[in-house]
């Protein structure tokens, strides 16, 4: 089974990412098998989340329905086998020099997948994708061989990278589409109307290489769902504590001024927001996160689902998609990870110096990386 136009992803709830309050087991179980009630058919998972335990309550959340009524995303990459945890910057990558060289990657890939096979209790995935590659993940063709050797296993149907955890990697998954673009079915990218930049610079190589896209952070940061207001108080462990001071503010202020599009086609600010990521051509999936917030005034996560669930199609006008990017332009306002120009010295798991590869990948798609890939913001805009 492909992937479906909505997704639900077991970082949903809080339980596995720090966003909003922690889900008990029952809500979170409840909450899969909600959306699945919904009409919500596209499941995902990591293997790194909660070190198994997000695939395990998967499992638990999907248990006694039919395999072949839902679609199941796998995603593979940190390894929490052998590596050791480095604080909050998480586990190694699996093809970390440090751990094992390129003869010994399909070996991992197999192995890891099958794991988390078992965990999620069924024989296979509908897709595997690579999860959070470094540099090496995405360039390398020992990785992808590796990856191709897990479909010819039968263990997976389809075949994807997943980039993350931060924005960025722009010229990295272009350069992965050039290269592997024939094994590629999925990618998952940042996306929403929002935060077009950079995502939409990676759309046109999507594109020619017929690489469908799922994206993620739909919701930006939880403020399309309209129950994160200026004063919100974010829990100290809560990941958008790292946003920079003044994103609410400024968030809220540009969904304002863009409702009145919602409004006439009768869409909430969730809908709205995965109805635009999905009017890009290569884009055929959306995964918002759903997180229930904490305060009186916000809405529960089933809501949420609901919402996502009843996504209705909708096409905008060109006048309308001229004022959305208007309002929603934020080229230049964060520093990105993966090839970034202003990376010196030795690359890191999220973040390298451009090379000769990524930057003819530039030449080919005129991304101007000084320009085009680079922090021009002091502030939230």
């Amino acid at each position: 089974m492909d992937l479906t136009r909505t997704a639900y992803g077991t970082w949903n709830g809080g339980r596995f990412m720090h966003f909003g309050e922690p889900l008990d087991d029952e809500r979170f179980l409840s909450s899969i098998r909600h959306a699945y009630d919904k009409g919500i058919r596209t499941f995902m998972t990591s293997d790194v989340y909660g070190n198994g335990a997000a695939d395990e309550m998967l499992a638990r959340g999907l248990a006694g329905l039919p395999r072949d009524s839902y679609c199941l995303v796998g995603m593979i990459g940190h390894d929490f086998y052998k590596g050791e945890r480095a604080g909050s910057k998480g586990y190694p990558r699996f093809s970390d020099p440090a751990l094992r060289g390129p003869r010994d990657y399909a070996d991992y890939l197999r192995m890891a997948t099958e794991k988390s096979l078992e965990r999620c209790k069924v024989d296979r995935f509908d897709c595997l994708m690579l999860h959070n590659p470094d540099s090496i993940g995405y360039s390398s063709d020992a990785v992808w061989k590796g990856m191709e050797k897990v479909r010819e296993a039968g263990l997976t149907e389809l075949l994807g990278v997943a980039p993350g955890p931060a924005n960025g990697f722009t010229l990295d998954i272009i350069l992965n589409f050039e290269r592997f673009g024939a094994l590629l079915d999925w990618a998952m990218i940042i996306l929403n109307p929002l935060e077009p930049w950079p995502g939409r610079l990676c759309l046109p190589a999507a594109e020619k290489h017929d690489v469908k896209l799922i994206t993620r952070v739909v919701d930006y940061g939880g403020l399309f769902h309209d129950d994160v207001k200026p004063g919100h108080a974010f829990a100290k462990y809560d990941h958008r504590t790292f946003r920079p001071a003044g994103w609410v503010e400024a968030g809220v202020s540009k969904i304002d001024r863009i409702r009145p599009i919602a409004e006439r086609h009768g869409l909430t600010m969730l809908q709205f927001a995965a109805a635009w990521n999905l009017s890009h051509g290569p884009v055929r999936s959306v995964v918002p996160t759903l997180i229930q917030e904490s305060g009186e005034r916000t809405k529960s996560i089933e809501e949420k689902i609901d919402e996502l669930a009843s996504l209705p199609e909708v096409q905008f006008t060109p006048e309308e998609i001229e004022e959305i990017n208007r309002v929603g332009d934020n080229a230049g306002c964060m520093e990105l990870k993966g090839a970034n120009p202003g990376h010196t010295g030795e690359p890191l798991p999220d973040r390298w110096p451009l090379n000769n590869d990524l930057n003819l990948v530039a030449d080919r798609w005129h991304i101007a990386p000084q320009r085009d890939l680079v922090c021009t913001h002091t502030k939230a805009a």
